[in-house]
């Protein structure tokens, strides 16, 4: 229970929300600033593995795609060019979720 405490403060403090997404069943879904990462429900409720983080879009989660020397959000029928800025929020909710939940690295 501490363990879960600890993460949640981790979470609040970094400013990363818990979205409630009822068909979603596998997954817990985060946000911060527009951006979304799936993380795996284990058994008993808790923390599993991280997945790749992307903008939250009407379409869907959009992931980063590099196309020659420019960055885009894909998801099906969606694509958007990514701002430099927005590469760099992404790459930081990515990194802040994972020090979140996940602070020994494992």
């Amino acid at each position: 229970m501490q363990q879960l405490q600890e993460i949640f403060e981790r979470l609040v403090a970094a400013k990363i929300r818990l979205i409630p997404i009822p068909q979603i069943e596998r997954h817990w879904v985060f946000e911060r600033d527009g951006f979304i990462s799936l993380v795996e429900r284990t058994p008993d409720n808790g923390f599993g593995g991280i997945g790749s983080a992307g903008l939250w879009t009407e379409k869907g989660m959009a992931v980063l795609v590099l196309r020659g020397d420019r960055y885009y959000f894909v998801a099906k029928e969606f694509q958007q060019e990514a701002s430099a800025e927005q590469v760099a929020l992404l790459r930081k909710f990515a990194s802040d979720l994972a020090a979140a939940l996940k602070p020994d690295g494992r």
